[in-house]
């Protein structure tokens, strides 16, 4: 398993579907997961830090785990099959949960869990970006900076 860093999300166009980007920790590969219009909100208000008015279903997750003492360790990206992804949320406690990465991401942002994605699904759905392509990562970061969790609709 690779670590990776969230570097955000955006809307692809003409499609307006939401994409998270990953990051390689310690490498130059990208993984771009497509989204649901939810689930971007949910992690640009993360990455915002900025508590919606009422908790989202992620918030509510996090406190009930707070409330049971048990801690959210990893997020694990483990399998892409017929262009779905699939990640297990790993507790503290041992326990493993089959998510959506876009629910896993959101949660971990929250709580602190690293986020990691296999070889295989980095190998089949990563794209490598070397240096002289990183103009195209700053200007996305740019883009990143100036978006706001309105432009991605209301959440439900």
């Amino acid at each position: 398993m690779l670590q990776m860093e969230v570097v955000g999300v955006r809307v692809e166009m003409p499609t307006n579907q939401p994409i998270v980007l990953l990051k390689e920790t310690n490498g130059d590969r990208y993984l771009p997961i497509w989204i649901g219009m939810t689930e971007a909100t949910a992690i640009a208000l993360a990455q915002a830090e900025e508590p919606p008015p009422r908790p989202l279903t992620h918030d509510l997750f996090r406190d009930v785990l707070e409330a049971l003492g048990v801690r959210l360790r990893t997020v694990n990206i483990v399998a892409l099959r017929d262009q779905i992804f699939f990640a297990d949320l790993v507790f503290s406690n041992g326990v493993e949960v089959s998510a959506r990465p876009s629910d896993s991401i959101a949660l971990a942002l929250r709580t602190g869990a690293t986020i990691y994605a296999s070889e295989e699904v980095l190998r089949e759905a990563g794209v490598s970006m070397p240096d002289d392509q990183e103009d195209e990562v700053e200007k996305f970061r740019e883009f990143l900076d100036n978006i706001t969790p309105e432009d991605f609709g209301r959440a439900g």
